[in-house]
């Protein structure tokens, strides 16, 4: 399955540059995506069908739309209405089977299925008032039918849009709170009635519409819709163009591109397979025409595709649940995530630089790329939005009404900034204002691309929402049974009261959850039954959870089941568990990121001053920058196992905090630089 790549001229109309444009060699991306992602494998539905799906999805995004800017539901009516949306076209729009998903008829058991998914939702939003005011703790016959119907409902829309590992570990809970006096003695609670479980569940705010649905209906809804608007105004060639013209003139410069575009895109992509597909598509060609090879491409892309969720200002789904979680501003959580972030970018970008010095790669000529100020003048102005973005939440608005404020002004821009084009062209009539009008023109918010945004925000949001709903059957289990608080406990044992064993076991729950788990789900999870082994042993929380947070993440580049790396294998055409590994050791500096801010919590911003913060900054991109020399093998010359072996130190030695170890790390850094400089010397 090889991929090609041919430069060629861009319409005079658009750039004027000359750019990469992929060929991909026969691959069907949407078949990529559904094989690596099971939010992709739903229905295509035709005539009727597709109309009544369009309706709900935009209907949706409309409700979200309206009432984050003018207010939201009281209690958990905001919640119920969100998800009884998305479990009603979940199951519209996924078949009981994935494999039944090119059927673009929906079968009549699934309009069923989608009737009573809204049955429970629309008893409590009508009932809810009246349950709190009479019968509080008490629910009656009808309480628990519904109740029953919700939960059931909801496990299979879940499995549906997911996998069934998450319904699976919600079941067991469920079973859990109901026998837990049959059970040995270290899991053994008193057991609770249905009763109380149905209480807690469905009808309290600690079960299903807990604190990660109330999050999935405001923020992170927001959020998605806010990208699926920047989608349409063009803001994913845009990245593109702009990698290109900032990268891909340097050495490796096409590895360079996937990096800085993918890191990008990840302000507006919350999922690492898409995120592969998305970019991919154009950059793993564009590795492998310069003389990446192919594993090593797909690697490349998957790492930068999944660091994404971690990169401010607008970061994965898990971001807003753990702010909310912290009962802090989104802002402080993005503000600590930079540090950890530039650190993971930083690793990959040092690591591409000596594979490509190592195999003599060279990047693309200037004339081949876009002209960085033609570029910024002619589409600079789509990056307005996310500006807005980042002032709303520094001048202190929620993240809610920052979205909402972002998706305005993204409307507001498109149309001024058109009808001013438009004018000047009128007036001038020189072939820049022509040129100026016709790329406004290409990014203006039609009423059908509002539309087609609207529907695409729905459909993106109902993964998360589904998992942040059944995830909140789990996390309710620990608050009704003091689960939570035993396995913390237990890891805290069975670590032997040592950090650094305890952030072993939990880094390993981590990844070993996101493998059945989507990231917003494994976070929720971790955060609740792992991270407060780490809140024992004195680790601020906000660094607890951000140590949870990155493994959950990275789990997609986790062999055996890398999701992100294989589908950049399917894009390179070759091994998807060569790629894996490559993306595995690719990822190992940014593995290390999070023991270093657990250790060196000042990376977060916690009791951060200036200097000791700028001490741990250098010293840790240093300490990167020899963990990257020590896994690629290359320095300015090659680098043998010994060598490997002492940067390997010298890099522990610097991303452990302490003037000593510092000192040591760059002393070692420097005798490497000799040593391969007379090396070099020589050889000339």
């Amino acid at each position: 399955m090889e991929g090609m790549v041919e430069l060629s001229e861009i319409d005079e109309k658009t750039s004027g540059a000359v750019v990469a444009e992929t060929e991909p060699g026969g691959i069907d991306f949407d078949e990529l995506m559904r094989k690596y992602d099971t939010e992709a494998r739903f229905r295509a539905p035709r005539g009727w069908q597709l109309i009544l799906i369009t309706v709900l999805t935009v209907a949706m995004s409309a409700f979200h739309f309206y009432t984050a800017g003018f207010g939201l539901l009281a209690g958990q009516k905001q919640g119920a209405v969100h998800i009884a949306f998305a479990m009603a076209l979940v199951f519209l729009l996924y078949p009981i089977k994935s494999g039944m998903a090119k059927n673009t008829k929906i079968p009549i058991y699934d309009f069923i299925l989608a009737g009573l998914s809204i049955v429970p939702l629309v008893y409590l939003v009508t009932q809810i008032d009246v349950i709190a005011m009479t019968r509080s703790g008490l629910p009656t016959t009808m309480d628990i039918a519904m109740g029953f119907l919700m939960v059931v409902m909801l496990l299979e829309a879940t499995r549906r849009i997911s996998n069934p590992v998450l319904p699976i570990l919600a079941l067991i809970a469920l079973l859990y709170c109901y026998f837990g006096n049959s059970l040995p003695e270290v899991i053994y609670h008193k057991g609770f009635t249905i009763r109380r479980i149905v209480n807690h569940m469905y009808l309290g705010t600690e079960g299903i519409f807990g604190t990660p649905l109330e999050v999935s209906s405001t923020f992170v809804f927001m959020f998605i819709l806010f990208g699926s608007v920047l989608e349409k105004t063009g803001m994913g060639r845009f990245i593109i163009d702009l990698s290109l013209a900032l990268a891909g003139w340097s050495t490796g410069g096409p590895a360079k591109v996937a990096v800085v575009a993918s890191g990008l895109m990840g302000t507006i992509s919350g999922s690492s397979v898409a995120n592969v597909c998305t970019t991919g598509m154009f950059t793993i060609p564009l590795m492998k025409s310069v003389g990446y090879r192919p594993f090593f491409a797909g690697a490349v892309e998957a790492v930068a595709s999944t660091g994404g969720q971690i990169m401010p200002p607008v970061m994965g789904a898990g971001a807003f649940i753990m702010a909310q979680m912290l009962g802090v501003g989104y802002l402080e959580v993005a503000l600590a995530a930079v540090v950890p972030a530039l650190l993971y970018y930083f690793a990959v970008i040092v690591q591409v630089h000596f594979e490509a010095n190592r195999l003599g790669l060279k990047g693309l000529s200037r004339n081949q790329l876009p002209a960085l100020g033609k570029l910024l003048s002619e589409k600079g102005f789509l990056l307005i939005p996310l500006v807005a973005i980042i002032y709303l939440l520094i001048a202190g608005y929620t993240p809610l009404m920052a979205a909402f404020g972002g998706i305005m002004v993204s409307l507001g821009l498109s149309w001024a900034y058109f009808a001013i084009m438009w004018v000047l062209a009128e007036w001038k009539h020189s072939p820049r204002f022509i040129r100026l009008k016709e790329a406004a023109g290409e990014s203006l918010l039609t009423p059908r691309r509002i539309m087609e945004a609207f529907e695409a925000g729905a459909r993106s949001s109902l993964s998360v929402a589904c998992a942040c709903a059944c995830v909140g059957i789990v996390v309710g289990t620990g608050t009704l049974t003091g689960l939570a608080l035993r396995i913390a406990g237990g890891i805290v044992a069975l670590a032997g009261g040592k950090l650094i064993l305890t952030l072993f076991f939990t880094m390993c729950a981590s990844i070993l959850l996101g493998t059945g788990l989507p990231t917003t789900a494994n976070f929720i999870v971790t955060s609740t039954m792992a991270a407060p082994a780490l809140f024992e042993l004195g680790v601020p929380k906000i660094a607890a959870y951000m140590f949870v947070f990155y493994f959950g993440i990275a789990a997609d580049l986790t062999p055996p089941v890398a999701l992100a790396a294989y589908a950049g294998a399917g894009i390179a055409g070759d091994d998807p568990m060569k790629t894996g590994g490559t993306a595995f050791k690719l990822a190992l500096a940014g593995f290390l990121v999070p023991y270093i801010y657990v250790y060196n919590p000042i990376l977060l911003f916690v009791d951060a001053s200036p200097l000791p913060m700028i001490q741990a900054v250098i010293t840790a991109l240093i300490g990167v920058f020899l963990l990257s020399m020590s896994t690629i093998g290359h320095f300015k010359a090659h680098l043998s196992w010994p060598l490997r072996i002492v940067a390997l130190i010298g890099a522990v030695g610097l991303l452990h905090p302490g003037t000593e170890t510092d000192l040591v790390g760059i002393a070692i850094l420097a005798a490497i630089y000799i040593v391969q400089h007379i090396k070099k010397q020589k050889a000339i």
